[in-house]
């Protein structure tokens, strides 16, 4: 028998959750031999994403939930429930349910051909086209400058062994890519691909925003690659052979044929150029240094309010890596 950890990052998913829940207890009845917890990871959710556990887990003894002091983010609500998951293998699937969660049985069909690690890629998706325009490049650039191993389209739904989960929660970035991570780590993945589904409307909308996935893009490439820093200086490099060339241009025609050096419009521009890309690669060493003045402070990645099970002997959960642990309710739910 095996004891299987299931790890759902929430954040305003209140309507999705009954659904999702009923997917895992079907999953759960198709491997009646293994025992099963689904992790929830409250990760500060504004609506009533929390009471709605509360109320599920009171029907369903293998549900823990793991409550965080406030929004820290998806990644991070997912390594609180890495660091909190007890299983022999831990797969980690979004509440949104446009990942199938029956997907996890296959996986773990080749996890126990002895796979440590089990990526569910995305084949396609049903989003709109300026989403995937977005995360084909993306990936596409991560493939290029960081890790080649990364699925085409990526993916965000995975499965990986209990010592992977132990290396993981060993590892204390602040503002690490966890996807890249576990490539990163070498273990050979197997990939299964599915086609991700567009978010059904009575889900509500998707709190993937732009400005997130702007802060997700930069830490994935500060992490994983170099490429931005030598980018930067490729371009001062051309710009400083460019400024020279044009600055011996002027002087020899003015001295050789004495045209005069007018032009103000030229020079605002090539000014403006300049300018702009110093501007540019001063905030691309302020991304880089901020992120290793983050990781000097040795600050939490995330902080677990409490833990609420219900279970009248609750098995004893792995330790945590993190500096604050956990206040544990245990017993029967609030």
């Amino acid at each position: 028998m095996s004891f299987i950890s299931i790890v759902i990052p929430v954040y305003n998913n209140a309507t999705s959750l009954p659904d999702l829940l009923a997917k895992f207890q079907a999953l759960a009845s198709q491997n009646t031999e293994d025992q099963f917890e689904y992790v929830f990871v409250d990760d500060g959710s504004l609506d009533n994403s929390f009471a709605m556990m509360l109320d599920l887990a009171q029907q369903e003894p293998c549900m823990r939930i793991v409550k965080l002091s406030r929004n820290f983010g998806s990644n991070a609500a997912l390594l609180s429930g890495l660091s909190q998951a007890r299983g022999d293998v831990i797969a980690a699937i979004a509440a949104d349910l446009q990942d199938p969660p029956e997907l996890i049985h296959d996986m773990l069909e080749h996890w126990r051909q002895g796979l440590k690690v089990v990526l569910a890629a995305r084949e396609g998706r049903d989003d709109g086209f300026a989403t995937n325009l977005m995360s084909d490049t993306f990936y596409s650039l991560f493939r290029r400058f960081a890790i080649q191993s990364m699925p085409q389209r990526g993916f965000d739904f995975f499965l990986i062994d209990r010592q992977v989960c132990n290396i993981i929660n060993g590892i204390q970035e602040n503002n690490a890519y966890l996807m890249g991570l576990i490539l990163w780590l070498g273990f050979k993945p197997q990939v299964v691909y599915y086609h991700r589904r567009k978010r059904e409307e009575r889900y509500g909308l998707s709190m993937w925003t732009f400005t997130k996935k702007l802060k997700y893009f930069i830490d994935s490439f500060v992490s994983f690659s170099y490429m931005p820093v030598r980018a930067s200086s490729i371009i001062g490099i051309c710009l400083s052979v460019l400024g020279l060339l044009y600055a011996v241009l002027v002087i020899a025609l003015r001295l050789l044929f004495g045209i005069p050096a007018e032009g103000w419009a030229s020079l605002m521009v090539v000014l403006l150029i300049v300018s702009g890309a110093q501007m540019l690669m001063i905030g691309t060493l302020g991304e880089y240094l901020w992120r290793n003045l983050d990781e000097t402070r040795r600050r939490p990645r995330f902080i677990i309010e409490r833990v609420v099970e219900n279970r009248e002997k609750p098995i004893t959960p792995l330790a945590s890596s993190e500096p604050f642990k956990a206040e544990k309710t245990a017993g029967t739910v609030e």
